[in-house]
């Protein structure tokens, strides 16, 4: 029996780790004193070079001869580091990430994390108005899975508590 409990615990504790694993370190771990992209897009001369981690949903995808940039809503992260399901957000800003991604695994509406360094402004239009993005040199990014909608439980109808004082049979007026 022992045995048993002693194999069952090592299996679990092999899934535990393997979890915590699956997400590289530096979109687990923020970066200690890392500024938000408002912050950068006041001052982007004091911010250059800084190691970030952002996050939010993807706007669109543009890619290059050597490298794709991103366009992302920014929102706050989890500790984790996925984003949040909120509509807050701290603006835009571009991940130029190197190589090719996929437009259509990458699509607007899904979730991403990068972890880079800040290289500065560019001015790109968002319909008619000039948006100052932050550009962020991506050393690591995670595309998160699609979230799930929460169903609630279902309920039958015809499902009948037996225990309740009405129930046509089992109520109170019953007699044995």
């Amino acid at each position: 029996m022992m045995r048993i409990l002693r194999v069952m615990s090592l299996c679990l504790a092999a899934l535990w780790l393997a979890a915590c694993a699956s997400t590289p370190e530096p979109i687990r771990a923020a970066p200690p004193g890392a500024p938000q992209p408002d912050e950068v897009r006041a001052d982007p001369a004091r911010f250059q070079g800084s190691q970030v981690r952002w996050g939010g949903v993807i706007a669109g995808v543009n890619n290059l001869a050597d490298h794709t940039l991103v366009e992302v809503v920014s929102r706050p992260l989890t500790s984790g580091g996925r984003p949040r399901e909120s509509d807050v957000t701290q603006g835009r800003f571009l991940a130029r990430v190197p190589g090719f991604l996929d437009p259509a695994v990458y699509v607007a509406g899904r979730e991403i994390t990068v972890s880079g360094r800040v290289a500065g402004l560019e001015s790109r239009p968002v319909g008619d108005y000039p948006y100052p993005y932050v550009r962020v040199d991506v050393d690591v990014h995670q595309l998160w899975a699609v979230r799930e909608p929460v169903r609630d439980p279902y309920y039958s109808p015809w499902w009948y508590d037996p225990w309740y004082p009405y129930h046509p049979i089992y109520g109170p007026w019953r007699r044995y």
